[in-house]
């Protein structure tokens, strides 16, 4: 079977202050900012790219900073916690550093035989840390945070359903995830080979009050894709399926699908090509603001209006 599906791409987020959203994912978390644009569909706000050194396609966490927007609420219905891979020597350095930088944390839990941490950021949006000593991808040294210690991108991102059923199909008859675990209401599929960065786990949460949007809230979870032909294949077969699907969209760093799976949690099928270096050299990735051709005649405009953005 022709793989379509190879795990995660990205995830995309709603935020409050920009500067303090750059502050927490560059410095405490030790994200490389790889990339500095707007949102395509409003200009007037920033989209932020955080990842490893080069974005690599399951690095890559995204925001869309709109100033003083209430907090979200989490509940059915959304994408709840994003996890990120760290090394297992690397607990106590974590559980350190939360500490000393004043970030309220949980845990140390174990879930599926791997233990993890549990926090949020500064707009309530949801993460963890999952130590394990199965992820080979290479840490980005950023002179932060020893690279020994370094997230390595994502591991799992957990879909909270009220009624789980239809999503696990779509999951497994159409986006080529294999169940691989189970575990008090939460199931674990992978992608691929499996392995951190191509997990979703579904959490069955039918006591849980229905989701709110807004800052620290998931807009949407990426898969990814290879190129732009499984992309085609891929839409093809969502659609086959009963889902309204969008057309291709044009990200300039990656050609995107969007639908609602199920429970309502928007997914979103990126190719991995053509990349964060296609506008920008790798060492300058995250500098300089980039703009889609369309909006270049209005650069200084959006430059005077955007917020300064400072990475320390």
């Amino acid at each position: 079977m022709e793989t379509l599906i190879n795990g995660l791409h990205h995830v995309t987020t709603l935020a409050g202050d920009t500067q303090r959203n750059v502050d927490y994912y560059t410095d405490i978390l030790g994200l490389r900012l790889v990339k500095k644009t707007i949102n395509f569909d409003a200009p007037d706000v920033y989209h932020l790219y955080y990842g490893n050194e080069t974005g690599s396609p399951g690095t890559i966490l995204t925001f869309f900073p709109y100033g003083g927007i209430p907090r979200g609420r989490k509940g059915a219905g959304q994408l709840t916690y994003t996890a990120f891979s760290a090394p297992t020597a690397s607990l106590s350095f974590w559980m350190d550093r939360l500490q000393e930088r004043n970030i309220p944390y949980a845990g140390p839990y174990k879930r599926f035989s791997e233990t993890y941490l549990r926090f949020e950021d500064f707009d309530g949006m949801g993460i963890e840390l999952v130590f394990n000593d199965e992820d080979q991808r290479p840490a980005w040294d950023n002179g932060r945070i020893p690279a020994e210690y370094a997230v390595r991108g994502f591991h799992t991102v957990t879909l909270n359903e009220a009624n789980p059923d239809r999503t696990v199909k779509l999951l497994t008859e159409t986006m080529q995830h294999t169940l691989v675990g189970e575990e008090e209401g939460r199931f674990r599929f992978k992608a691929g080979n499996g392995g951190p960065g191509n997990y979703v786990d579904v959490l069955h949460s039918s006591n849980e009050p229905r989701a709110l949007q807004g800052a620290g809230s998931v807009h949407h979870v990426a898969f990814s894709t290879d190129t732009d032909e499984t992309q085609l294949t891929i839409q093809q077969h969502l659609l086959d399926a009963g889902y309204h699907v969008t057309p291709v969209q044009d990200r300039n760093y990656f050609h995107s699908i969007y639908f609602r799976e199920p429970g309502g949690i928007l997914f979103e099928v990126a190719t991995n090509p053509p990349g964060f270096a296609v506008d920008e050299p790798v060492a300058e990735l995250g500098t300089n603001l980039k703009l889609p051709p369309q909006y270049e005649p209005r650069r200084a405009t959006l430059e005077a209006e955007l917020p300064k953005i400072e990475v320390k």
